[in-house]
């Protein structure tokens, strides 16, 4: 039963953070309005980034499965209360806190207020942020999504290494 677990916990965390990891790090560059005097269309950039969100959202609901997934396995190892364990569960209960206080939230902002822009995307009439402070937005919102994905790759190696673990690596 352990073995099916961990397989489980594996699948899930590839299929479900993953995508979740990709997609919020693409997210930034193209919601990020384009710079005063660029000519390119911006339209194709909000609707791949609405599609990014979009995957967000959907795998943050499948990705409750990998802490479940994760528990089962420990209870399971008996490994409930090693400091590898916990120390992994904390960083874990970061990274999703994370994602719906600050990720989720920011990328919908910016879609909104993109979907909101005036003529040549200057925001005009819709008391909407002025396309400087949608740029900085987006750019707070790629250095918040790469603490996301740090936590997650920290959790990675703990769940690999499992230092101080007397049930072998």
């Amino acid at each position: 039963m352990t073995k099916l677990l961990l397989s489980l916990h594996v699948l899930a965390s590839i299929l479900a953070v993953g995508p979740i990891t990709v997609a919020a790090s693409m997210f930034p560059r193209y919601a990020k309005p384009p710079t005063p005097g660029d000519d390119g269309p911006h339209d194709h950039d909000l609707r791949t980034a609405a599609f990014l969100h979009k995957i967000c959202r959907g795998y943050a609901v499948v990705g409750i499965a990998v802490p479940v997934l994760g528990l089962a396995t420990g209870a399971q190892m008996g490994v409930l209360g090693d400091a590898w364990l916990m120390a992994s569960i904390v960083l874990t209960t970061i990274a999703a806190a994370l994602l719906m206080s600050m990720v989720l939230p920011g990328q919908r902002e910016l879609l909104e207020e993109g979907a909101g822009e005036g003529p040549a995307g200057t925001g005009a009439g819709s008391g909407a942020l002025t396309v400087a402070e949608r740029r900085s937005a987006a750019v707070r919102l790629a250095m918040t999504t790469g603490m996301f994905n740090l936590l997650w790759a920290t959790v990675v190696v703990l769940m690999i290494v499992r230092p101080g673990s007397t049930t072998g690596a």
